[in-house]
């Protein structure tokens, strides 16, 4: 199916530009407007019957502020999904409410936005009725339990905690430890953190390791708790992996505090974007946000343009070594 960025690309314009002379939204010049218009003929091209007269050009990102979510990478999803629609002349309305599936309704029903990019995605998240209802396109960055009638894109974090537990086993580990995110993470069932502690504790069985997990709670101290609890019940610990950007550095800290060399006596794994990492110089699981966001805001453009992309896309885990571990 011919999309607007092929219209776009054959008639040497900005996807921006071809939704304006869709919509009518901004001024184009007359040669341009004929242009596009001689491409669509052309190619074959037809809007979806909203294209040409009710559509607001708009994506509402619906990321709901809950207690547990780090604020600096829940920024860089949003500046990540802006950068990437206005390259599909889209502009990004965020929604930070946690109106559940009554405001998702809400928003569905205003007519605000032609297409939903949803997050903070629990296993049984309530605004999935919703989604496979309202009759608009929508893309969850994240997925429930059940994604049929959805369109989902993530990482695959089950894999990303199994990964961690291999590589850590490969180096000759067989005490290892799990910090994750606060506990009232766990308790909303959010997808990313319980798909990574499954994927953590299953791979730790089947290569036959001593291993705990715990919770890292917000707040000053967090992360000095979290280490003395960890050390306390797993004094043999050797290798330890994170999941948690706000109390990262700390923890690293921490062990050192306790006189835990890092990486000569505890090698530490981090799951989080890999500036954070690489500045910190642990060995990491990449969390792609980019490529992410990217990759959201095509596949919810592929629906406003009549297609339907397939239900789940996972992004395979990318480890991205450094001077953490020992070999």
């Amino acid at each position: 199916m011919v999309t607007i960025l092929d219209v776009a690309k054959h008639a040497g314009v900005a996807p921006s530009t071809v939704s304006y002379v869709l919509t009518g939204k901004r001024a184009v010049s007359a040669g341009t407007r004929v242009r596009v218009r001689q491409s669509m003929e052309l190619l074959g091209y037809r809007p979806c019957v909203t294209s040409a007269h009710s559509r607001t050009n708009v994506l509402a990102l619906v990321l709901p502020l809950r207690e547990g979510v780090h604020l600096p990478v829940v920024m860089r999803f949003v500046t990540a999904v802006v950068t990437a629609a206005r390259e599909h002349g889209m502009d990004v309305r965020l929604v930070t409410a946690d109106g559940g599936a009554a405001g998702l309704r809400g928003l569905a029903n205003g007519g605000r936005a032609d297409a939903f990019l949803v997050m903070d995605v629990e296993l049984d998240d309530e605004r999935v009725p919703v989604l496979r209802e309202m009759g608009r396109p929508a893309v969850l960055i994240g997925h429930p339990a059940a994604v049929t009638g959805l369109t989902c894109i993530d990482l695959d974090f089950e894999a990303a905690g199994a990964r961690c537990v291999d590589h850590l086993a490969d180096l000759g580990h067989h005490t290892i430890g799990f910090l994750g995110a606060p506990s009232v993470v766990y308790a909303r069932n959010t997808g990313f953190a319980r798909r990574t502690l499954a994927g953590f504790r299953a791979a730790a069985v089947r290569r036959g390791l001593t291993s705990t997990a715990l919770p890292t709670e917000a707040g000053g101290g967090a992360a000095d708790a979290g280490v003395g609890a960890l050390l306390a019940e797993l004094p043999e610990v050797s290798a330890l992996v994170v999941q948690n950007e706000a109390v990262l550095g700390r923890v690293v800290e921490c062990l050192r505090a306790e006189g835990r060399r890092v990486p000569d006596d505890v090698t530490v794994m981090a799951i989080c974007p890999d500036e954070l990492a690489g500045r910190l110089r642990l060995t990491s699981i990449q969390l792609p946000v980019d490529v992410l966001a990217r990759r959201a805001v095509e596949l919810v453009m592929a629906k406003l343009d009549g297609r339907q992309p397939p239900a789940l896309t996972l992004l395979p885990p990318k480890l991205s070594p450094r001077s953490s571990f020992r070999r």
